[in-house]
């Protein structure tokens, strides 16, 4: 996911971090100077739900404007990232390799 707080923030004419946390503690929701240093500037790591609702209301958007899906993001366990070749544009998928899920190796080929 990526955390869009800034540009949410800014498109309802919100520049600055320190307004926006007037604005949350206004609404009950007090956060620490270097907590929303690190909401404003970056991903956070952990946010609680009822903290998200807070934020939705004072910017009057919906989960969806804060959390940005990356589904290209996603990997299985083991699973290497899906390589895009620069020069045609396709997509180069990598080679699967069999495992056996109790960790013993598989018999030679």
């Amino acid at each position: 996911m990526k955390w869009n707080l800034r540009l949410t923030a800014a498109n309802k004419g919100i520049w600055k971090a320190s307004e926006l946390q007037r604005s949350l503690a206004e609404h009950g929701l007090v956060i620490s100077a270097g907590k929303m240093s690190g909401l404003w500037s970056g991903q956070p790591v952990s946010l609680k739900l009822e903290d998200l609702d807070v934020i939705c209301v004072v910017l009057g958007c919906e989960i969806g404007d804060l959390l940005i899906p990356e589904p290209g993001n996603v990997r299985r366990p083991g699973q290497q990232a899906v390589v895009q070749e620069a020069t045609t544009g396709s997509v180069v998928a990598p080679a699967v390799v069999p495992k056996r899920r109790d960790g013993r190796s598989l018999p030679p080929m």
